[in-house]
């Protein structure tokens, strides 16, 4: 039974774009305190929120004075995922070390963290656990993300040559990195690793950083995960992957081990969808590469049927993301009255590219697909819309 008699909110002060960080380190020290204490277990779980997040709907939606589910709770994480639907994320104690441990133990050892994402999300938070875990004080960005505040965050780390230095970042924040010059790519090259995770990230994008001497590291998972559980394909120690094999050797993404959740707040209802003996059950498709790499297709809702072939919009992103000039992609599924579902790109262009033209994007898309995947709209636009996790926000594209 558990013990804990409800858990506490600690209300973060972060800025609201994508990968913003908090805004002091008086914050960050307030809730890597609590934290340390709630993993220990001589604290209250905690609930870290964004103080532009609204705060009371959370404290709502939690119920925070109702006793937790079970009493090894060290966080719960308010999310709405891909789904838009809220929950708490339960995650205990031990979960979060494992995935913490098995972190650093794959990345070389123990290090300082530059905290660049919002710790009210798990990316963020796991810096925290990392650092917690290693001994060591996170370095956190001061407003908004920019090459500028990522630079001086990097310069604040300790100097000494046998500290390694980490962080981790969205897609976004890379691109705008690199785009930002050598001042902002001579920063990232000081670091031993470079975890990127969030959303998919495209190949080309993978290689103009490792071209430019980045040490970047892709990173699978969710908050029901505690974070990355799978990195550049592989699965860090005691985390089990599974895919339940469909037509085409791809399946649906099942993911086990002491990294796994212990359900959603007082939702019994979505836990019993989401964990099953054990296993985590994503909404992503994957699929075992040649080389014995986990490859993720996309989620099971983001397939499209156009002219009646099934449209995996992650593998249209990819191949668009090719095309010299583009920065980032979203590809969505819009209504079509000849081919049921028309495919669209929404492309962001680097600075000074000139846009694609049609042809040329349907022609590298065929290159590698069926040709039912080539978009038949190609829409230059300034930004992509974002999750506040700093994920595609694929409904805003939708009319």
């Amino acid at each position: 039974m558990a013990s804990k008699i409800g858990f506490r909110l600690v209300v973060v002060d972060e800025a609201g774009d994508v990968g913003d960080a908090a805004r002091s380190g008086a914050s960050v020290t307030h809730l890597q305190d609590a934290l340390a204490a709630a993993l220990a277990g001589g604290g209250p779980a905690v609930a870290p929120v964004s103080a532009g997040g609204g705060v009371e709907q959370i404290r709502s939606m939690l119920r925070t004075d109702e006793p937790l589910e079970r009493d090894d709770i060290a966080v719960v994480l308010p999310t709405s995922g891909s789904t838009g639907e809220p929950k708490g994320v339960l995650l205990p104690a031990s979960a979060l070390l494992h995935s913490a441990r098995a972190t650093l133990e794959r990345l070389g050892g123990p290090g300082v963290w530059t905290l660049a994402l919002p710790v009210s999300r798990i990316a963020g938070l796991q810096v925290l656990v990392r650092s917690l875990a290693a001994g060591t004080m996170p370095v956190p960005l001061v407003g908004r993300f920019t090459p500028e505040a990522f630079r001086a965050a990097t310069a604040a780390l300790p100097a000494v040559g046998s500290v390694r230095r980490y962080t981790a970042l969205v897609p976004t924040q890379l691109v705008r990195l690199l785009d930002a010059g050598p001042v902002a790519v001579d920063a990232l090259r000081t670091y031993d690793a470079v975890l990127l995770g969030g959303a998919a990230s495209a190949p080309a994008l993978l290689q103009r950083a490792r071209d430019a001497g980045v040490r970047v590291v892709t990173t699978y998972g969710m908050t029901e995960t505690c974070g990355g559980c799978v990195y550049d394909g592989r699965p860090l120690d005691g985390v089990r992957v599974d895919l339940s094999l469909a037509a085409g050797g791809h399946g649906r993404v099942r993911i086990g081990g002491p990294v796994v959740f212990a359900g959603y707040r007082l939702r019994p209802d979505l836990t019993a969808a989401a964990l099953a003996d054990g296993w985590h059950v994503s909404d992503d498709l994957g699929r075992w590469g040649g080389d014995g790499r986990l490859e993720i297709l996309g989620r099971l809702d983001d397939v499209v049927v156009s002219g009646g072939v099934n449209v995996p919009l992650l593998a249209v992103e990819r191949a668009v993301a090719s095309v010299p000039g583009i920065a980032e992609v979203a590809a969505v599924g819009l209504p079509d009255p000849e081919w049921g579902t028309r495919v669209v790109a929404y492309v962001v262009l680097r600075p000074g590219a000139t846009p694609p033209s049609l042809a040329d994007v349907r022609a590298v898309v065929a290159a590698r697909h069926p040709r039912a995947y080539a978009p038949r709209e190609v829409i230059v636009v300034d930004a992509l819309p974002l999750l506040p996790s700093g994920k595609l926000d694929r409904a805003a594209l939708l009319p």
